[in-house]
């Protein structure tokens, strides 16, 4: 059933009044594949009125006050992604495009969304709180660099003029807060919260102040250090930071969701497709995306550098149980129109399911290593036997005539998995896969792949030796694409040939799918972009600012000729390995 989205819908349920109102920037999919539906879904089944509001007008009123006012509170949310990400591409320019927004014209989403909505709402109602929530808000909490105005901003809970950040996946932490408003109880010690105060709660890391990190790089890299090493629901601390005269102060992140609550949420009753209301505004191109497709994975134990799944989702992977998956499979396929096909099993990688260390489930995140980087971690039992037999158990479900898996796939685990690998890879390659499979190595020098916090070459071409093995015995005429990424902080001209050479003499491929490196906040690469330091901040590092300079990365891989070769030879001797400090 859809979250009401008007007063109509509203009545029909027979409820008077909404406690929680949602204000989104992407339009309303009804789908667990949309954080604003888990949430709404989420509270509604624990006894909470809640309605809808998404993309609203942001001339007047009369769109951001069509469900009245909220007796609890408002969460506003930018959407799937960042609003900066879904309106500029990496190079700042604007995109035409949002697969989010109704006739795909991308003129809804306002720049910086989680400020502009709350600002809409103050403009109506003033009395409620304001609570913001998804990955904007998640990666923007802190002092934070942000690339589109080249510049430290500070809190967007302070730039918003909001009341409270709920931050991660915030199933738990929303429905604390509604239970204490609800039943008059005090918040601020909700794990997973965020707010300002005038004092710091006893026992909290306190970081670098948001001025000092705007004038002082090593400050800032501090800041952003605390910041980063507590996020994990085991061994995090409260953490604040000095805003001016006040505080923005993060209590510890929520518990994890235990498998049972994850089947609960993903087996509500999501309709599965675009609310009516704004489906008449034209066809959603994210919708065909994600239609039966299901999640089995939440978390992930890869921490790419340049990636901000793990501040959001978590380090910790979390499965669900094969009952449930199988139900949503059963479900979907008994659907009216329903082609046999199920276009993903998966989540942030779909091979990381059923497998997770049970020292970090007891202990928490190692502070001092890394699950898969530089190579993987004894203490995590690498073993694809429990995915292989879900999409086995899936293919076998009535009316499903193919299953694909369209989420990334970690292919250093497959060579990691001494037991199971080359078997899974096999059965892949014979049941899941039609003509191509993608994965991400996103580089090939092992320079730049430590940057990035990726396995090295060696690693790749051990797996694609292994794939087209496999694929000459299985009769199959397959191939491998290759997710790669231009201009990475520490990433420079003479890299990006090493990338192109790599590509065509070894892999036997001519690249197409290249991206330039996005400065997301509150990543680590993003922090080595801003201050053009490592991680310890003890050397400097090449960091391409350079929009034309970024294309032009990219280019030597996409289009490679004498010249540019030439030039680069010429220049890198003289100009490369210059890093500033900010």
């Amino acid at each position: 059933m859809f979250i009401p989205t008007t007063l109509d819908e509203v009545k029909k349920r027979g409820w008077d009044a909404l406690d929680i109102i949602i204000v989104s920037g992407d339009t309303y999919i009804d789908s667990s594949y949309n954080g604003a539906a888990i949430i709404g879904h989420w509270l509604i089944d624990n006894g909470f009125r809640v309605g809808i509001i998404c993309q609203p007008d942001m001339e007047g009123l009369d769109d951001i006050s069509r469900l009245g006012i909220p007796r609890l509170f408002w969460s506003v949310t930018s959407g799937t992604v960042d609003s900066m990400v879904a309106n500029y591409t990496p190079t700042n320019k604007f995109r035409k495009d949002d697969d989010f927004t109704p006739g795909g014209i991308n003129n809804r989403r306002p720049d910086r969304a989680c400020i502009a909505y709350t600002n809409l709402i103050k403009r109506f109602n003033k009395e409620r709180l304001i609570v913001l929530g998804g990955v904007e808000a998640t990666l923007r909490r802190f002092a934070h660099y942000d690339f589109w105005s080249d510049s430290i901003r500070r809190s967007i809970l302070l730039d918003a003029k909001a009341d409270i950040v709920t931050y991660g996946m915030a199933e738990l932490s929303n429905l604390e807060l509604a239970q204490c408003l609800d039943e008059g109880r005090d918040w601020h010690s909700v794990r997973g919260l965020c707010y300002i105060s005038n004092t710091v709660p006893d026992g909290y890391l306190v970081t670098p102040s948001f001025e000092e990190c705007k004038e002082n790089s090593s400050d800032f890299i501090r800041s952003f250090k605390l910041f980063y090493t507590n996020n994990d629901p085991t061994t995090a601390k409260g953490v604040a930071q000095p805003h001016a005269n006040r505080f923005f102060i993060q209590n510890p992140p929520a518990p994890l969701i235990s498998q049972e609550q994850f089947d609960r949420i993903y087996e509500l009753d999501y309709e599965d497709a675009v609310h009516p209301y704004y489906l008449e505004q034209g066809p959603v191109k994210a919708m065909e995306t994600i239609r039966n497709s299901v999640t089995v994975v939440r978390g992930c134990y890869g921490e790419c550098n340049f990636c901000a799944i793990a501040l959001v989702q978590g380090r910790t992977v979390v499965s669900r149980s094969e009952e449930s998956v199988i139900r949503e499979v059963k479900r979907m396929a008994s659907r009216k129109g329903f082609n046999g096909r199920i276009n993903d099993v998966g989540g942030p990688t779909a091979n990381m399911y059923g497998i997770e260390c049970t020292k970090k489930k007891l202990h928490g995140a190692c502070q001092d290593k890394r699950c898969l980087f530089p190579t993987a971690c004894r203490s995590l039992p690498i073993d694809h036997s429990k995915y292989m037999h879900l999409l086995q158990e899936i293919s076998k479900v009535k009316g499903v005539k193919k299953v694909a898996i369209s989420s990334g796939i970690r292919y250093d685990m497959i060579v990691a998995d001494r037991d199971h690998g080359n078997e899974f890879l096999r059965y892949v390659c014979e049941n899941h896969v039609s003509g191509q499979m993608k994965i991400a190595p996103e580089h090939t020098s092992d320079e730049v792949l430590n940057y990035m916090g990726k396995p090295g070459k060696d690693v790749l071409f051990q797996f694609k030796s292994k794939f087209d093995e496999i694929n000459k015995e299985l009769g199959k005429d397959q191939f491998l694409t290759y997710y790669l990424i231009a201009a990475h902080p520490g990433c420079t001209e003479r890299h990006m040939i090493e990338l192109s050479d790599f590509c065509r003499n070894r892999l036997k491929t001519n690249p197409e799918q290249i991206q330039i490196f996005t400065p997301t906040p509150s990543t680590i690469s993003t922090m080595m972009y801003c201050t053009r330091r490592d991680w310890e901040d003890k050397n400097n590092i090449k960091a391409e600012h350079s929009m034309q300079m970024k294309q032009r990365q990219k280019d030597i891989v996409l289009k490679p000729d004498m010249k540019v070769r030439r030039d680069v030879v010429q220049r890198s001797g003289r100009n490369e390995g210059k890093g500033r400090r900010r």
